[in-house]
């Protein structure tokens, strides 16, 4: 078997066979197969696209490039969730508790950020102490205990799938749905879970701007999950605006307990409240959906998901207190009212924009090296929808530097859009893909 060959294949329009798919793959993370064939090959999918048999193949190969999470020592059916990411998106912070109240084993790995905020991980080391670092031994053992854990992801999950993203990203082949979903879907097989919920979001505020766009994606990955033997679904769901009003990485984490608290906004909680359905009914724990909401619902009301998060925080090196008392989250140097210098009804966010926001004030990364600051960030006040007065606050800004919060002000004034007329909030939820 020759990889010159199949890239004719391939650039011909013709479909690989799995035998070929891992020859290709095996043969590129052993460095047999250089980096100019694997970007040719990359270009000739982007071009020529890939099948259903084919993405399923290709991320079978990536996922076993690795170590395989064996979560079978963990009672009960282990039932993961993954976002594609956005804006203010602390989703997993209040949902992992929720669940796990309602006795889903929640065993996830999750990554640190790079971009506008932190991700999973680095929210939670917003807990002063709380740490990631544990071997799998003791990642089980946790959830068997307590019902939830959340480790950082090691080096050894999926490198095949981390050796070409890094080609893709600079030979312009990001954008096919086959490899976006083979990607994605590599490293949640790779994690162990029996069930999926997919969290596929869509608008300005996301990687997929166009709903039709988050739609096929959401197809192709429930096609991959349901063929590698998971039970699969996904949620489409709307990134117009920033998911809640808090953005930058400890004030979501304070948005999350107080929506455990019951005081969350309800965006937030609608969403919450879906994927935890899903994943309750996914788990074998309910027969339907509107069973498991109110589960969930009951878990929140009477404190349970409260104490399940503070229960986790204590087992993985923080303090209980915390969650009880958010004052001891560490706060910013500074804070400043962006007030509105127009007036009518909010008619569009451009989203992206308010995490770039995030970003000029410290609490993203632009390299891999960047530090975030845990501390900086916005607090919106009016979203899509709400009626605005010339001189009204649109945001409260948190930042640790004057130059910064001033470049963040004048971007975030620009990211709004008014009209005068009543404008329609939008709908969180668009629709399900699998259920």
């Amino acid at each position: 078997m020759r990889m010159y060959d199949l890239i004719l294949k391939k650039r011909n329009g013709g479909a690989l066979s799995g035998d070929e798919i891992g020859f290709m793959v095996k043969g590129y993370v052993k460095g047999e197969i250089p980096d100019y064939q694997m970007a040719a090959m990359m270009m000739a999918v982007y071009f020529r696209g890939m099948n259903e048999e084919e993405t399923l193949a290709l991320t079978m190969e990536m996922a076993h490039s690795g170590d395989m999470l064996d979560l079978s020592g963990i009672h009960g059916l282990k039932v993961d969730k993954h976002s594609t990411g956005g804006v203010g998106d602390k989703t997993s912070l209040a949902l992992a508790p929720m669940v796990a109240a309602c006795g889903i084993p929640v065993a996830k790995m999750s990554g640190r950020g790079l971009g506008h905020t932190g991700g999973t991980i680095d929210k939670l080391e917003s807990f002063e102490g709380f740490c990631t670092a544990m071997d799998t031994k003791r990642f089980k053992e946790q959830v068997n205990r307590i019902g939830i854990a959340i480790m950082g992801q090691t080096a050894s999950l999926a490198p095949a799938d981390k050796l070409l993203y890094a080609l893709r990203d600079v030979t312009a082949t990001v954008d096919n749905m086959s490899l976006i979903a083979s990607s994605i879907m590599s490293k949640k097989l790779a994690a162990g879970a029996d069930a999926i919920v997919l969290d596929v979001k869509t608008g300005s505020g996301a990687f997929m701007k166009e709903e039709a766009d988050a739609f096929a994606l959401a197809k192709e990955m429930v096609a991959i999950g349901n063929g590698a033997g998971r039970k699969t679904v996904g949620i489409v769901t709307n990134m117009d605006e920033p998911l809640g009003y808090a953005v930058g990485n400890a004030l979501e984490v304070i948005e999350a307990i107080e929506t455990l608290k019951g005081n969350g906004p309800q965006d937030f909680l609608t969403l919450c409240l879906t994927l935890g359905s899903h994943m309750i009914v996914k788990g074998g724990k309910a027969e339907t959906l509107k069973e498991a909401e109110d589960m969930l619902k009951e878990a929140i009301a009477d404190g349970r998901a409260l104490e399940k998060m503070a229960e986790f925080i204590e087992a993985q090196g923080g303090s209980r207190e915390w969650v009880y008392d958010t004052s001891y989250f560490k706060k910013a140097e500074y804070e400043e009212e962006i007030l509105s210098e127009e007036e009518g009804y909010v008619s569009r966010i451009v989203c992206d924009e308010i995490g770039i926001c995030s970003l000029i004030l410290g609490g993203g990364r632009e390299t891999k090296e960047s530090v975030i600051d845990l501390s900086v960030g916005l607090i919106l006040h009016k979203k899509i929808g709400d009626p605005v007065r010339k001189g009204e606050s649109l945001a409260t800004m948190y930042g640790n530097d004057r130059a910064k919060m001033l470049a963040a002000k004048e971007r975030f004034l620009k990211a709004y859009s008014f009209s005068g007329k009543e404008v329609e909030r939008p709908l969180m939820i668009k629709g399900v893909v699998g259920a």
